[in-house]
């Protein structure tokens, strides 16, 4: 007699297997979905039963069975498997059952010790009973499979040693708005419940350390951290602990040590030779990876470098895989400074001059400022200087832009634009993790420096793919209002980092999916008339910020340093931007920026700076958006996380498929950075600037020196901040993408690289 196979269920009750049950499933899970079909996903799935199997393992095989389904041609199955996958997530959380009260569930992950206890002293039961009637959980079903898997891996509450989920999506969005605006009077309510809709309707994008913290008793939810370097050991070992404490809490790090002085300089009157920069670079680098950031990203750091620092050429090769480990810090990412005196040398292939910092500190101190040529020049001039050399302009720009290619990761700030075109009015040197910040630092001489300043990101992006037009001034009020209440609600890990948070009050908003959009209205980048669309868009996004601000400061008063920004002259953005792009962005001003102006003149502005464009990597994934203002590479992208590989597929594919441009499709990068140009116009800090090079189209698969400076160079006479990674495609799908069955063994067997691996670690990245 045949033995009856059996299923152990989640309880650990032990029933009979029936196939029926599978099938209803399936069923449901495709129901309403075109172009899918239940049979279709059984015949995928290939199930292999035994006897005692686990009802999450068979849920397990159709979530996969479904999403090897995923293709150009049948991208709906996303949805198939994003269905499977919140089944079984709301079985997990609520027990399969309907949604629990949000104040029984919030009391629930008290208990748990998940959510901050404050939460039941900030609300009253009326108020949780409004919010609730708010919640919409069958938006939860609105995610891609891409989108709900990457909540899930990532950003829901969870014991991240036995992975146990304590929440589903439209909670976590709740909880996030009912934190942020908790100190609202009066209409709290009606901003808790437009923060809500934005969120889960995808028009809001929140940046991982908001979107994986905010509800919890972990109040660290800034981004990244910049810190400059000064040339004594107090100011080293204070920032590396700093540092240290900064990665510990989820930052990004940012570090300008271009101030240490030149290996072999004299110090205390020459009785010690000193190290030059690479030791400490080697301390700080180990610093940063000692910590893993609560389970969800590696710590990461960008070094930023002034070009005339006397041992640039050894900076520059710091990553190379050449060398022994004596001479290199290949897990840091490097950062060089150029400026129009540089350019200027390098234009006309004459010399430059390399100093050390320890006896010309005024050219660092003047870097990107109108008075540092004629510095420059002088200490040129200067005989009595024991450490300096001379070396060609274009020698170094060469060994700069190979160095770039082949790593990838030699990142470039034209300190001069940051400055004349940004809203500080003091010198900014230094660049974030990911390049789309600049802040003005204080270097600090020990770990409670009262007088220093640390640069703090706080970051969010407008998901332009999904807000109209009508929609844009709420929707960015919203945001400066949220990142405001997140400056005062969260703790600091130095005193430094508060000084500067609480008294610039600097918020950087970017957008993502600006591909998606720009497909929508049937527009490629490389298209002529792609910039003027990108300025309109980002015209409306950086009016509305700016205008949110200043009604912040009729109600709260100015940030303290109001008086250090170019804002408080009623100088705007579209008053300093690089007039070079005039000649490919035609497009008229359509906001009232007039009127504006009067309104910063009467009343100020709450915050010092409002814009940066950020890399979108992994969050944008929950959005089913593409990330950032980046073109995809593929129309279907399959990307490593710790869950596995994840198919995560451009939007509007089956209308829009043939109106995204793919990167390394582009003919070269000349659109992409009119596009880029056309957009910071309107930035008061900077954007993260990828760019990308075919390599099949090079012999011997390299690009070109003449290519590759001749982008940094127009990068240059548009206006360009910052430029980021150089991409490179050598033509190997069989790395670049994966099968599907190789996303079926691969989530089985692998634990593959983090997803934001490809953004320096992800710490900065949203």
């Amino acid at each position: 007699m045949k033995k009856l196979m059996t299923v152990k269920k989640r309880s650990g009750e032990i029933e009979k297997f029936d196939a029926d049950k599978i099938n209803k499933v399936l069923e449901w899970a495709c129901t309403g979905i075109h172009d899918t079909s239940f049979e279709e996903v059984a015949m995928n799935a290939n199930l292999s039963f035994f006897d005692g199997i686990s009802s999450k393992d068979i849920h397990n095989t159709l979530i996969e069975a479904a999403a090897g389904l995923i293709s150009e041609e049948k991208p709906q199955y996303q949805y198939v498997a994003s269905r499977l996958l919140n089944y079984q997530l709301r079985k997990e959380v609520w027990g399969g059952k309907n949604a629990p009260k949000l104040i029984d569930f919030v009391k629930d992950n008290i208990k748990n010790k998940v959510y901050d206890p404050a939460i039941l002293e900030w609300y009253d039961d009326r108020e949780f009973h409004k919010f609730d009637e708010c919640l919409r959980h069958d938006r939860d079903f609105n995610f891609t499979y891409a989108g709900i898997k990457q909540l899930c891996e990532k950003y829901l509450v969870q014991n991240r040693t036995n992975k146990k989920l304590y929440e589903t999506p439209q909670f976590a969005y709740m909880l996030i708005a009912m934190t942020l605006f908790k100190d609202y009077k009066g209409e709290r309510t009606n901003y808790i419940k437009k923060a809500y809709n934005y969120f889960s309707q995808h028009k809001i994008n929140l940046p991982t350390p908001i979107m994986a913290g905010v509800r919890t008793t972990l109040k660290s939810y800034a981004s990244c951290a910049l810190f400059s370097v000064d040339d004594s050991l107090d100011s080293i070992f204070a920032n590396n602990s700093a540092i240290g404490f900064a990665t510990a809490n989820r930052y990004g790090i940012g570090i300008n040590a271009s101030r240490l002085r030149a290996v072999n300089a004299p110090v205390k009157g020459g009785m010690v030779s000193h190290t030059g920069p690479v030791p400490f670079l080697k301390m700080f680098e180990s610093t940063v990876k000692s910590c893993h950031q609560n389970g969800i990203r590696g710590g990461s750091a960008t070094v930023n470098m002034a070009w005339f620092h006397h041992d640039i050429e050894d900076i520059l090769v710091l990553k190379n895989n050449a060398g022994t480990d004596d001479n290199r810090v290949r897990k840091l990412d490097y950062c060089i400074g150029f400026d129009r005196t540089f350019y200027d040398r390098l234009v006309k292939n004459e010399s430059i001059t390399l100093f050390s910092y320890h006896e010309v500190p005024e050219l660092w101190n003047s870097f990107g400022m109108p008075e540092f040529k004629e510095l420059y020049e002088a200490a040129e001039k200067n005989k009595s200087l024991k450490f300096k050399k001379t070396i060609n302009a274009r020698d170094l720009f060469f060994l700069f832009s190979k160095e770039r290619v082949e790593t990838g990761r030699i990142y470039l700030m034209n300190v001069d634009h940051a400055n004349s075109h940004g809203s500080w009015n003091a010198q900014v040197d230094t660049s974030n993790l990911c390049l789309e910040v600049n802040h003005p630092l204080k270097p600090i001489k020990d770990l409670n420096d009262p007088n220093g300043e640390i640069g703090v990101c706080i970051l969010s992006a407008v998901n332009l793919l999904e807000v109209v037009k009508d929609e844009m001034e709420p929707v960015c009020e919203i945001i400066v209002r949220m990142l405001d209440a997140l400056i005062d609600h969260q703790n600091y890990f130095v005193p430094a980092a508060a000084n500067f948070a609480k008294n610039r009050r600097s918020l950087g908003v970017g957008v993502t999916n600006l591909a998606g959009y720009l497909a929508n209205i049937g527009v490629k980048y490389t298209d002529k008339n792609a910039a003027n669309k990108a300025a309109a868009i980002m015209e409306l996004v950086s009016y509305n910020l700016i205008k949110a601000s200043v009604k912040m400061a009729q109600e709260k008063g100015p940030c303290a340093l109001f008086s250090e920004t170019k804002f408080s002259k009623a100088i705007l953005p579209i008053d300093t931007y690089c007039k070079n792009i005039d000649e490919f962005v035609t497009e008229k001003l359509h906001c009232d920026w007039e009127e504006l102006r009067k309104q910063i003149k009467t009343h100020g502005m709450r915050h010092s700076t409002l814009t940066a464009l950020m890399p979108v990597e992994s969050s944008s994934v929950i959005q089913s958006s593409t990330n950032g203002i980046e073109p995809p590479r593929s129309l279907i992208s399959y990307k490593r996380s710790k869950a596995g590989v994840i198919p995560v597929v451009v939007p509007h594919i089956k209308n829009n498929k043939d109106n995204y441009t793919l990167a390394f499709e582009m003919p070269n990068n000349q659109g992409y950075l009119k596009v880029v140009a056309a957009l910071q116009k309107f930035v008061d800090m900077s954007i993260s600037t990828n760019l990308y090079y075919n390599a099949t189209r090079y012999q011997n698969k390299i690009p070109s020196q003449g290519e590759l400076v001749g982008d940094l160079m127009l990068a240059y006479k548009y206006g360009i901040k910052n430029l980021y990674y150089t991409n490179t495609f050598d033509g190997d799908t069989q790395t670049a993408l994966h099968t599907k069955q190789e996303i079926k063994q691969e989530t089985k067997t692998e634990e593959p690289q983090d997803d934001t691996q490809g953004c320096a670690g992800g710490a900065c990245t949203l």
